[in-house]
C-alpha cells in the first residue's frame, strides 16, 4: 500500500484534501463575489443544486453534471428575466432561489426508490467524500482557476467599471456567462464538503476577511485562500473532535476568524 492509498483510504482526511481544493478555488472566486455584490445571486445558484440533483436521478446522469448543468441553465433564466425589468433584481433571485430548491425537495418526494441524504446534501458530509469526489473536486478547481487566470484582466476591469470595460471592447456580457459557468462549478464541487445551503458562506466569509487586510486585487485573493483553508482545516478538525456537522463547522470556524481579523484591525485602528 502507497503512501496516497494509506491517506486517501481514511474518511478524515479524504475530507480534508476535498476541503482544501475547494478553499483554493472559492477565494479567488469569493473575491468576484464580494466586488460584485453577488451573495444573492450565489444564494440562488446554490439552492438550485438541489434541483439538479433530483434531476441528475430522474435522468440518471452523475449528480456532480446535473449540477453543473443546473446551474448554468438557473443562471441563463436571471440573465433573461432580469434584462426584462418587470421585477426588481432581489425579488427575482428570491423567486428563483426558493422556488428551485422546493422543486427539488418535491422532486425527490416522488421518487421513493431513490435513497438521499437530506442532511447531507444540505449541510455538507464529512464522511461522504470519495476519491471520484476529489478528482471532481480537483479537476474543476484546475479549470475554474485555468480560466480565471485567462479571464483575469477583463473579469477585473469589468468588475470595476463596466462601461469603460464595454469601451475597451473587453467582451462584458460573455465574461458575465464565463463567471456563471465558474460559479456552477464551484457549487457542484463543494456540496459535499459544506452543503447546498452554506456554500455561498465559503465563497463570501474568506473574501470578505481577506478585504480587511488586502492592498490589491491580487493580494485579497491570495488572502482569501488563506483564510479558506485555515476554515476548512479547522473547520474539519473541530468536527471530528467535537462530532459537530462537517459543513456549519466549515462556516463557523470562517466567521471566527472574520471576527478575529476584523476585530483586531479596529484596536489596532484605536
Amino acid at each position: 500500500m502507497t503512501i496516497l492509498d494509506s491517506v486517501l483510504g481514511d474518511f478524515f482526511w479524504r475530507a480534508m484534501l476535498g476541503g482544501l481544493g475547494v478553499a483554493l478555488v472559492a477565494g479567488p472566486l469569493g473575491c468576484f463575489v464580494v466586488w460584485r455584490r453577488l451573495a444573492y445571486f450565489g444564494d440562488t445558484l446554490a439552492h438550485s443544486a438541489l434541483l439538479g440533483i433530483a434531476l441528475s436521478f430522474l435522468i440518471s446522469v452523475p449528480l456532480n453534471l446535473g449540477v453543473v448543468i443546473t446551474c448554468v441553465l438557473i443562471a441563463l433564466a436571471l440573465v433573461l428575466l432580469s434584462r426584462t425589468r418587470t421585477l426588481a433584481s432581489d425579488t427575482l433571485l428570491g423567486i428563483l432561489a426558493h422556488s428551485a430548491l422546493a422543486i427539488g425537495l418535491v422532486t425527490l418526494s416522488f421518487m421513493p426508490d431513490v435513497r438521499v441524504d437530506l442532511t447531507g446534501l444540505l449541510f455538507g458530509d464529512l464522511l461522504a467524500m470519495t476519491r471520484q469526489d476529489l478528482l471532481w473536486i480537483y479537476g474543476g478547481a484546475a479549470f475554474v482557476l485555468g480560466l480565471l487566470a485567462l479571464l483575469w484582466r477583463g473579469l477585473l476591469m469589468s468588475t470595476i467599471h463596466e462601461e469603460l470595460a464595454r469601451v475597451e471592447g473587453i467582451p462584458v456580457e460573455r465574461l458575465r456567462l464565463a463567471l456563471m459557468l465558474m460559479f456552477s462549478l464551484v457549487i457542484a464541487v463543494a456540496m459535499k464538503i459544506v452543503g447546498v445551503l452554506l456554500i455561498t458562506a465559503l465563497l463570501i466569509i474568506p473574501a470578505a476577511t481577506a478585504r480587511r487586510l488586502a492592498h490589491n486585487p491580487e493580494h485579497m485573493t491570495v488572502l482569501a485562500v488563506g483564510f479558506g483553508v485555515l476554515a476548512v482545516s479547522g473547520g474539519l478538525t473541530l468536527s471530528w473532535h467535537l462530532d459537530t456537522p462537517a459543513g456549519p463547522s466549515v462556516v463557523v470556524t470562517a466567521f471566527l476568524i472574520f471576527l478575529l481579523v476584523y476585530g483586531g484591525a479596529r484596536q489596532s485602528r484605536l
